[in-house]
């Protein structure tokens, strides 16, 4: 009777864990964690169960996205259909996290020890699990604000929902990867998207390389302690900086007026050249772009440099003089690769803002002028964000702008992560040895 009695003792891991895979909570009622179980089984019994029939049916409507239009709605049920997929991925982990603490328990029941009560239970989560009580809230907001709506952007891209397929006088329909074999087969839409994501890369590289490279000139000359007044002048060059972005936008767009702005009136005063067409040519709506991203961005650039230049020991310098190193030798092999160092990941996170940079491209000319042959309302001066906005709000493509969005999102997850790791700074080499 005492070999069987032991024999069931060293089983009690399974029973308990076999009974909660059963029924959530009989596996800690077996354990004789009697408020624990009592509160599964209730959460079981009364929001699991209960909520069984309206999950399936969500689910059942995010398959098929509606079958009769003007009582279905595409997009009510593709987004009811995302939470309540959500809300399963939930209750598989509490299933889950229920067998294994009935396991676990069962398990101390097999050693000899008794399971803790509620108390003490709590006291466990909150002295090790104070770290994601803390930072529960907040991924819950990241969750339901960034997350989901994040991957109800992405679906959009595998429906057909767009001019012709408006719910709920029309519904819409998975259509897999139809929209992207559509963008990069018609010819059309291929020519458009590959020029505009080839302006995109060229803009986001100059407008990085230029902004960077004349703040750190300036920042370097400035650095020298022979220059005068050092403090005003960088006060000065602060100033468009300080100026919020958009107010800067627009006044260069009036600025930069054909037949009324100072742009042009000053070239002609001091040069007597005829009016730039600025906002007009393509040509020169994008130089008027990367002069005022440039005008916008070195700035910040020039401050940030300038700190890291102010870092670096002086004793790296007078070891070099000693050695016989000239002004040129000690920029060349102390003072770049230093900076370098420190800004290759800003600039990398600088190249993926100005990939996405919407604000400068629409406020200043809308992403004009229009392109003969272009589809989807896109602009000589568009980059690919600037075009799935038009897509959407003008053209109501929003399964293609969704695709799209999508493929740049992939691209530039794999060129920043890609460039990020290869990056000094990431290996975290010693630059001062």
């Amino acid at each position: 009777m005492n070999f069987k009695n032991s024999g069931l003792k060293r089983k009690n891991r399974y029973i308990a864990a076999l009974l909660s895979t059963v029924f959530m909570g009989v596996g800690q009622l077996y354990n004789r964690q009697w408020v624990k179980g009592i509160l599964f089984t209730l959460l079981n019994f009364f929001i699991v169960l209960n909520s069984v029939s309206f999950l399936l049916q969500n689910l059942q409507g995010f398959i098929s996205l509606g079958e009769t239009p003007m009582e279905d709605h595409s997009l009510f049920m593709l987004v009811y259909g995302l939470l309540s997929l959500l809300l399963v991925l939930v209750v598989i982990g509490l299933y889950v996290f229920n067998i294994f603490d009935a396991y676990k328990n069962g398990k101390l029941r097999d050693r000899g020890k008794t399971p803790a009560k509620i108390k003490e239970s709590f006291r466990n989560l909150i002295e090790s699990g104070y770290p994601y009580i803390v930072l529960s809230p907040g991924l819950i907001a990241i969750i339901f604000i960034t997350i989901l709506p994040l991957i109800f952007s992405i679906l959009i891209g595998f429906t057909s929902y767009d001019l012709y397929h408006l719910p709920p006088g029309s519904l819409f329909e998975w259509v897999g990867f139809k929209n992207f074999i559509e963008i990069f087969q018609i010819s059309a839409w291929k020519n458009t998207f590959i020029r505009v994501a080839l302006w995109t890369v060229v803009w986001a590289v100059l407008s990085t390389v230029t902004t960077y490279f004349l703040g750190a000139v300036i920042a370097v000359v400035l650095n020298n302690p022979r220059i005068k007044f050092r403090k005003i002048i960088r006060t000065i060059l602060i100033l468009p900086w300080a100026i919020p972005g958009f107010v800067s936008i627009l006044m260069w767009r009036g600025m930069l007026n054909t037949n009324f702005g100072i742009v042009n009136q000053m070239l002609n005063l001091l040069f007597n050249l005829e009016p730039i067409r600025w906002l007009q040519e393509p040509f020169w709506a994008r130089t008027a772009i990367l002069l005022v991203n440039l005008w916008l961005g070195f700035s910040y650039c020039m401050i940030l440099i300038t700190g890291i230049l102010q870092s670096i020991p002086v004793n790296l310098y007078e070891a070099a003089m000693i050695d016989g190193a000239g002004p040129w030798q000690k920029f060349r092999y102390i003072t770049i690769p230093l900076l370098l160092f420190s800004i290759a990941p800003l600039m990398i996170m600088t190249f993926a803002f100005n990939f996405n940079n919407f604000t400068l491209i629409y406020l200043l000319n809308g992403g004009g002028p229009a392109k003969f042959g272009y589809r989807g309302n896109a602009g000589s001066t568009d980059i690919l964000i600037s075009w799935v906005f038009k897509l959407t709000a003008e053209k109501n493509k929003y399964n293609y702008a969704s695709a799209i969005s999508l493929i740049i999102f992939i691209v530039l997850a794999i060129f920043s992560v890609y460039n990020f790791t290869r990056t000094k700074s990431f290996q975290e080499e010693e630059m001062l040895q």
